[in-house]
Parts: structure tokens; sequence; C-alpha cells
């Protein structure tokens, strides 16, 4: 069931992940809303700083209550992997579950909103977004602002805003960040230049924030680089290059969704190189004025244990997410395997990006979750939050045990990394727990199957995390016993990209996997 990952430019095969499933069921509706109820779910790693905690307390995990196709041509390959990465499910307060379908092989996009009841369906909008070039599949991923209004991606770099999206019917506008009349004129050629390639980030006051890719000289005098459009349709936009003041710099980096700072006045990027053949892409993490993208700091990405250039791939999803107390983290690729067992680095920076702090021993297609250190009755160290990460090491003719693990680390306490060569001392974030996959992996003597997760999932209210594994099952880890208590099979497993996980209103679990979501619940 186990498969290489496919990594572009590098010879760096790591273990695939697998997942997916069926069923239909209903579960008890959440509670009315009021108006100022925010989302329950609004976007990749459910809140502009992509902190991935919930404020729902999950139902058990029993069984499958519902399930739909989120792509209706999923691109297998001829060893049955799925190079494609799936946008991240949104969810209304009023239980109302936006999902992001690929319609054809091509890659045509609609949105469907679904009961979070029973998964019937209530609207579908479609979307004229071409996908850039990758050579995994894009995600295609949307946002909803808090006066629940749906934003996804349009053709020629626009969005389009769907308006009362509880509702059968609702108004829908579309938004040209350069100028509508410039995109009226040149419809056609915008929509072949100007591509959106991150995820949508949306603040409070309903200004949505995006990286974009244009063709060179295209009619409109875009670079690429990062637009904020502001609720009232009015937009700024700034060249990626320019703002790393790097010229080798080409673009935003491929499916890193934009985070804001706790205070919302800062806006957290990632850009890299091109990809060329041959060449690893290597990038910058930059700092933006949320209110005028104006620079206000950035960071070469580097490898903890060489120094050099850590490659920040388009491959991957790996995205900034924002601690309670402003610190940044961003998972980024080991140059090379033997570095560091393909497994990548955690790197950790102050809220001005102007000092290096502690690293994590995992950063590859990974974003890490907050854990309240509430959530760990038995921790004695410092911090008031902790991470909860993906900690796989994968095995490749020798390299890595194969006993792929989650795990809980403390950005504020180290020890010295397990990972890197003998002969580097390369100090890390702590461990404090750890948890190895529960399904022997055939194909690895002694090894496990993989976690399956690029954003998990945290659960304050039962003291979990709702995590993927590559056999097929979704599980909650139970951080105060350090247990997998409960989990539900979707299906065998197929290799495929990693995925996220959420927690609607009422407590339904949702998981991707094998192009298939899964409402889970009891």
């Amino acid at each position: 069931m186990s498969t290489r990952r496919e990594m572009l430019a590098l010879s760096l095969p790591l273990l695939l992940t697998a997942c997916g499933g069926g069923g239909s069921s209903a579960t008890a509706p959440a509670p009315s809303p009021t108006a100022s109820d925010p989302p329950a779910w609004a976007g990749f790693g459910g809140n502009a700083q992509h902190q991935a905690l919930s404020a729902i307390a999950s139902q058990p995990l029993q069984r499958v209550l519902w399930s739909m196709p989120v792509d209706l041509a999923p691109p297998y390959r001829a060893n049955g992997t799925l190079l494609i990465h799936y946008g991240s499910p949104v969810i209304t307060a009023s239980n109302t579950v936006l999902v992001p379908v690929k319609t054809s092989a091509e890659g045509a996009f609609r949105v469907e909103a679904r009961s979070g009841v029973q998964g019937s369906l209530v609207w579908q909008q479609p979307s004229s977004h071409l996908l850039p070039s990758s050579s995994w599949t894009p995600s295609f991923n949307i946002a909803l602002t808090r006066d629940n209004r749906l934003v996804m991606p349009e053709s020629g770099g626009r969005i389009l805003l769907r308006e009362q999206v509880d509702q059968a019917n609702g108004a829908v506008h579309r938004v040209a960040f350069y100028g509508d009349a410039v995109y009226a004129a040149n419809a056609a050629a915008l929509d072949a230049a100007v591509r959106i390639n991150t995820p949508l980030t949306v603040d409070d006051a309903g200004n949505v924030f995006f990286g974009f890719i244009a063709a060179a000289g295209n009619v409109a005098g875009l670079r690429s680089g990062f637009a904020r459009v502001a609720a009232d349709g009015s937009a700024v936009w700034v060249s990626a290059a320019e703002r790393a003041g790097d010229a080798a710099i080409g673009q935003p980096a491929m499916n890193a969704a934009p985070a804001l700072s706790v205070n919302q006045k800062t806006l957290y990027v990632v850009v890299n190189t091109t990809p060329v053949s041959g060449q690893i892409q290597v990038g910058h993490l930059l700092a933006l004025d949320a209110g005028t993208l104006a620079l206000a700091g950035r960071q070469a990405l580097r490898d903890p244990r060489t120094g050099q250039r850590a490659r920040v791939s388009d491959s991957a999803t790996a995205s900034p997410m924002v601690g309670p107390d402003g610190d940044v983290y961003l998972g980024v690729l080991d140059g090379t395997r033997e570095d560091h067992n393909g497994r990548g680095w955690l790197l950790h920076f102050d809220e001005t990006l102007s000092q290096s702090r502690l690293p994590g021993s995992f950063g590859w297609d990974d974003t890490p979750s907050l854990v309240p250190a509430s959530m760990l009755p038995g921790y004695a160290g410092g911090s008031p939050y902790l991470l909860l990460v993906k900690y796989n090491n994968y095995y490749n003719a020798g390299s890595g045990d194969g006993i792929n693990q989650m795990a809980v680390i403390d950005p504020r306490a180290s020890q010295t990394d397990r990972f890197a060569p003998l002969d580097a001392v390369v100090p890390v974030m702590k461990e404090v727990l750890l948890i190895a996959g529960p399904t022997p992996d055939p194909e690895t003597t002694g090894g496990v199957f993989e976690w399956c997760v690029n954003t998990a999932v945290v659960d304050p209210q039962t003291g979990s995390a709702l995590v993927n594994s590559e056999d097929g099952r979704i599980y909650r880890w139970d951080l105060q016993r350090n247990a997998l208590t409960e989990s539900v099979r979707m299906n065998p497993g197929v290799g495929q990209a990693y995925t996220p996980s959420v927690i609607g209103p009422g407590g339904v679990v949702y998981a991707i996997n094998n192009a298939q979501l899964h409402a889970i619940g009891r």
C-alpha cells in the first residue's frame, strides 16, 4: 500500500499516505447561531493564523455519517498514487459545509454547499479558475468571512464572492484586484496569464489575501506576487521578487497560505524560486503590512543543520502558522535527503522575522497545530502552548527506520535532534509526546504506515487531536493518556498527498481520503 512520494527536481523519494470511505446517516443539528457567530471553520488551518484549534468538542469516532467526492476525475498515476492537493472544506456557524470539488481531469472546479446534518446538496457554484502548472496538482482552497460570504478563486486571478451561503440563493460578485475594467477588456488573455496559486486567507473585516502567478508581458502589467482585496472591492498588489529583495525569486510558494498575526496587522507569506529541472527551489518568509503590503521583515529560509538554503518545494502545502505569542512557524525541506531523512525542518522566528529561534525536527508538507499546554496535565515546562506536528521518519534505502510518528513538541525547550547525522549536534524543539502509527507497513521491515496530514485539528474540549493515517483510518489521539483511543475506517487507502482534518458544528469530524470527504461521528 505504501508508495514513494515523487519530488520535483531532487531525488527525495518519501513514503506516501493513503486514506478513503463511504456511508450515510444523520446527526443532531447544531444550535442556531447568532449573526455575530464566526464560521466554525473559516479556511485552511481553521483561522487566519492557521492554528487548527477547534472551539467545538468532537463527537466520538464511531462511523462514517455521510461522504461525497471531492474529485470527479481523480488523477491516479500508473502506480495507483494520487498526487493532488485537495482544498480544505469550510463550515458556517449554521452547519453548512462548503466543499471544493474538482469536476474534470483538466482541473475545472465548483463549490458544493452541503447540509452538515445529512450531507444533502443545498447549492453549488462553478468556478472558472485555471490551475497553475505544478508537478503535483495544486490545491483549490476557499474561505469564509465573518459575515457569511464565501470567497473562492476565479480565472484571471479574480475572486468570486457568494453571499448568504446558508441559503439556496445568494448574490454572486467577482473582483479583479487589478481592475474589473482591465479584466473585461482582456479576459481571455488574462485568464491564460494570471492564476491564483495559494489558499485564500480572510481577516475579521472581510479583507482577502492571496498569492498569484502572472506570466511575463501580461496586458495588466502584473508581476507574480500577492494581492489584498478589501471588503469594499478596493485592492492593492505587490511583486514577490521586489518584496523579497531577491531577483531570483519568481513567485509566491505554491499552496502556502498567507497567515495573519494575532492582531491582524502583519501578513506572513512565503516566496520561492521558479521551478527549474535539476535545481532545488529556495525562498524567503516575508512579513508585510496587512493594510498596504509594505515590507515589514524578511528571512531567507535555511537548513538548521548546514546553514545552507532550505528547499521550499512547490510540491508541499506547508504554510506559516502564528502562535498566540506572535512567533511564526514554517515547515521546509532539507536540501538533500542525506541531511535529515527527507523529514525537513520546522523553522521558527519571532514576529518581526528578525530572530531565528529553536527549530523543530520535521517540516515536510506540514503546518503545525496549536496545543494549549493546559491540555497536558503532566506538562511541567514553561511554554503556554505546544505544537502538534507530523513526525514521520521515511524509510528509503536504509535511511530512516519507517517508525512514523505524530509528536507534540515544545517551542521553548530543546533537545539534540535524533535524526541528524551522527556527526551533527542540532538543538531542536523538545519532544513532549510521541505516538507511532498503529499498523505495520508490509513494505517496510519494522515500519508502520505513516500519518496522512498537512494540518491536524486539535480539540481541547476532549483533550485530543484527530489525525489521518496511511492505513485508511482516522484516529483520536488522546493527549492526556498518550493513546489512540478511537478510530474509524474510511477505506483501504491509496498513496496520496497529505490532507487536513476539520471539526464542524455538532462535533462532526471531516477528513478527505482517496478523493472523498467523510463526515465522521457517533
